[in-house]
């Protein structure tokens, strides 16, 4: 079946009144648009995120497959891999009834203290793209909508529903909107507006939705806004903005009707925003029998992945994206038979982040820590030793299974209550968590929500204890308030409102292994949500001690191997990093352990880069990302040599903070963040520095070494047509491998400014030892173009350029010279060369 054409969207439009086509353009729910029995059309079911489908539903006990974050998927290089995990997604959105998927983030690691990194893959343009354009056909091979987002700009967290983007028009379309035209030309199916404004006018307002998103590139998709994104009525209705989410209340569901009435917003203008809802309807199967419709231009939609396909799929996943940064003297692999005993080491090695925090988070069924992996490895071959390292840290967490029971029947977790202003329960339920984001039902009318548990702690002395949310709230242990008060609404971000909301603490004193009754109490009012967390934490414990324990378990063993990582308060959505350091005396740790034991492996688990003034004193550093669920078996392969670290990063890691080129991303007093760097971020920004950071985008060991031994192009070149590089390398040391080839371009003495140099292409090879292969690097006939703010379009300066083969970009031994011969630039990937704003420099790109 053939996606729905204009003529048949036509007969459905006239079915529609004005009041029913407004009625479609703004949600009906948090994650629903409207139905339309007029037309026979059912509901949509929008779904987070990027690296899991969470569902309707913000709930713990409904659980989803994680996969690795995007920074690791981005650091697989392997497009292949990236498909399959996109059709994994869309079979877990199917099993869930999600319609559209929320993914890719096509947003770039301008400053590494971008608090959101995880979820985005890389700072560069041309790997972001192709990365996500590999997600999406996955994602919509499953007959699942994918979403490109957040369009423009979101490429921090600091102030991102008002901050102002500054960058010059040739910036923009080479760098920020690069991503998004690709996945464009992949046929993503909608695209999500970003809350940020870029020169001055909000996104979900933004004339970039028409050009060049629509008109130039050919974008026949829907527009959705990010939640709570469309907040003026008649700035957006007039815009590319086709969908407001969430609902049923917001600015068009408010004011629309009457202003189309009224002639303030065109019916015209209506009508697209309809066809093009219909079409992604059509193209997910919401219209008659429900099934996703097929197009000639795409696969059937793909069956569902079984099980033990996905945990395979996604443990291959972690060691594909797993990127060996320092191997010094061959110590990895780690040989199991030469092994007796392993000290494992940090609390990120049994309390592992496997995804990154905020609106994208989802619930998995299991977890395998790489405490875990490594036992199971070494079963019945080597005694493997824990020591955390480091004390508990006296901060409060929510409450989980271990301790805590639902007063009513002693099954674990806690009994969550919604009440009336009297105190009379109207709804409750068991959780398995003191963190509830939302109940199972609506709250209506209830005026408070309440977590009650019985709960034995496991040591006597002063607890911590906290809630979270907003309003009056109380909490009560043993029968004791020890929290009361108001706590107003303070923010208008959603994240902050409805999934993380502040914790407010108290302390009481705790006998172990006596079971006292606690209840939190929060009240609810319009606008603050219902999230409420119920936390709690021992006092902290002694740091001297841990380390000492930790020093000696590591000076005993065979190999040492520390995990460090980064926390959830200094990583998540909805802020940015204070700073690149690893929290809570990680540092010294690694320190303390490399001293005690010359064999020591260091894995990091963080989503984007951390400082790492250490890293010269350890001979093995593996970054292992947030690796999804599988972690622990996944990175025991790498570790144990069954599988080569397959990554190569995605983002340029400095060696200290300082180092950074560019770094802020905190708007100025006047809320403008001004992208004065132009194009040079990430590594083009360490090129331009003359600094060397301590490791390159691009970088990545393998368990084998390569010689590059030839480049091979063309002479010479049309502006605007695609060409191949081969690059024939050699496979020198005693293990089959694989190896990522990376092309760069440069050219000296530009009329324009340039990037020292940028990344134009890569490809993977594979070749047994002593034998060479020859990667055929295709190379997109816009490589050698650059942006004119004159002609607003895509412009070539005839002459030679220099291409540069390596294996990353700081590495390349390889070079060979191309001319650009003299032409017109063709149109590429739908932009054109004609003016993008009926030849007036638009006031955007200031």
């Amino acid at each position: 079946m053939a996606a729905m054409t204009d003529e048949e969207t036509e007969p459905l439009l006239d079915k529609l009144d004005a009041a029913q086509k407004v009625r479609l353009l703004t949600g009906a729910s948090t994650w629903r648009t409207y139905g339309e029995p007029a037309v026979g059309l059912r509901p949509l079911t929008l779904s987070d995120g990027p690296a899991g489908v969470r569902g309707e539903t913000w709930d713990e006990r409904e659980t989803s497959l994680v996969l690795p974050s995007p920074t690791a998927l981005a650091a697989s290089w392997d497009e292949r891999l990236l498909t399959d995990l996109g059709a994994l997604l869309a079979s877990e959105a199917r099993r869930k009834g999600v319609d559209v998927l929320l993914a890719p983030t096509l947003n770039l690691h301008r400053s590494p203290l971008g608090g959101r990194h995880f979820e985005c893959f890389s700072e560069d343009p041309l790997l972001t793209g192709r990365a996500g354009a590999a997600l999406i056909r996955g994602i919509q091979s499953g007959g699942v909508a994918a979403t490109a987002k957040h369009f423009v700009g979101n490429d921090a967290e600091t102030d991102r529903l008002n901050v102002d983007i500054r960058v010059d028009e040739r910036t923009l379309h080479e760098v920020y909107l690069a991503p998004f035209e690709e996945a464009v030309a992949a046929g993503v199916w909608a695209v999500m507006s970003a809350y940020n404004k870029v020169g001055g006018v909000t996104m979900s307002a933004s004339p970039l939705l028409e050009r060049p998103l629509k008109e130039n590139w050919g974008f026949d998709g829907l527009v959705v806004s990010d939640w709570g994104g469309v907040r003026t009525l008649l700035e957006t209705a007039r815009s590319g903005q086709d969908l407001a989410m969430p609902g049923p209340d917001g600015p068009w569901a408010a004011g629309l009707l009457a202003a189309l009435g009224q002639g303030l917003v065109p019916v015209g203008v209506v009508d697209d925003k309809i066809r093009r809802l219909l079409r992604l309807a059509r193209r997910v199967g919401a219209f008659g029998s429900g099934q996703p419709a097929q197009r000639s231009d795409r696969p059937a939609h793909r069956p569902a992945v079984a099980p033990a396909a996905a945990r395979t799929l996604l443990r291959r996943a972690v060691s594909a994206g797993a990127v060996l940064l320092r191997n010094e003297g061959g110590l990895l692999p780690l040989d199991p038979a030469a092994l007796k005993s392993v000290a494992v080491i940090g609390p990120h090695a049994t309390a592992v982040r496997i995804q990154g925090g905020g609106s994208a988070e989802v619930f998995p069924e299991h977890v395998v820590t790489p405490l875990a992996g490594i036992e199971r490895a070494l079963d019945g071959v080597a005694a493997v030793t824990y020591r955390p390292g480091l004390p508990l840290s006296g901060r409060p967490e929510p409450l989980g299974r271990d301790r805590a029971r639902d007063p009513r029947d002693g099954e674990p977790g806690v009994l969550v209550r919604l009440l009336d202003a009297q105190g009379a329960a109207l709804h409750a339920e068991h959780r398995l968590s003191g963190r509830i984001v939302e109940p199972s039902v609506p709250a209506g009318d209830a005026a408070l929500v309440e977590i009650r548990t019985l709960y034995r702690p496991a040591e006597s002395g002063t607890w911590s204890w906290a809630v979270g949310g907003w309003g009056d709230i109380s909490l009560s242990v043993d029968g004791h308030e020890v929290l009361s008060g108001t706590f107003p609404l303070d923010s208008d971000d959603p994240t902050r409102v409805h999934v993380a909301p502040p914790l407010y603490t108290a302390r009481a004193e705790m006998t172990a292994g006596r079971e006292v009754e606690v209840v939190a109490r929060r009240s609810l009012a319009p606008g603050s949500g219902v999230a409420t967390v119920l936390a709690a934490a021992p006092h902290a414990g002694d740091a001297d001690g841990a380390l000492a324990e930790a020093v000696a378990a590591a000076r005993a063993a065979d190999v040492a191997v520390v995990v460090v990582g980064t926390t959830e308060q200094s990583e998540s959505e909805g802020h940015d990093r204070e700073s690149l350091a690893l929290p809570e005396g990680q540092d010294a740790l690694v320190r303390a352990v490399a001293r005690a034991n010359p064999r020591t492996v260091v894995l990091v688990n963080a989503g984007g880069p951390v400082a790492l003034p250490w890293h010269e004193r350890v001979p093995a550093l593996l970054l292992a990302w947030f690796p999804g669920q599988e972690a622990g078996d996944g990175l025991a392969d790498v570790l144990f040599g069954r599988a080569e670290p397959g990554g190569r990063l995605p983002t340029t890691w400095a060696a200290a903070q300082d180092d950074v080129p560019v770094l802020g991303t905190a708007p100025g007093a006047d809320g403008r963040l001004h992208y004065a760097e132009g194009p040079h971020i990430g590594y083009r920004a360490w090129l331009r520095s003359g600094t060397a950071p301590a490791y390159w985008f691009g970088h990545g060991l393998g368990y084998t070494g390569w010689e590059y031994e030839e480049l091979t192009a063309p002479e010479s070149v049309r502006p605007g047509e695609p060409f191949d590089i081969r690059v024939r390398v050699r496979n020198s040391g005693r293990r089959r491998g694989r190896e990522v080839v990376q092309v760069y371009l440069a050219r000296r003495g530009s009329a324009v400014e340039r990037p020292v140099r940028k990344l134009i292409g890569h490809a993977a090879v594979e070749a047994e030892p002593g034998e060479s292969a020859v990667a055929v690097v295709r190379v997109d006939g816009r490589a050698l173009a650059h942006w004119s703010p004159e002609q607003h379009g895509w412009e070539t300066e005839a002459g030679a350029f220099t291409l540069l083969g390596g294996r990353s970009a700081g590495d390349l031994p390889l070079t060979a010279r191309i001319v650009a011969r003299p032409g017109p630039d063709s149109a590429g990937k739908g932009s054109g060369n004609g003016s993008e704003h009926d030849g007036e420099r638009s006031p955007l790109m200031l």
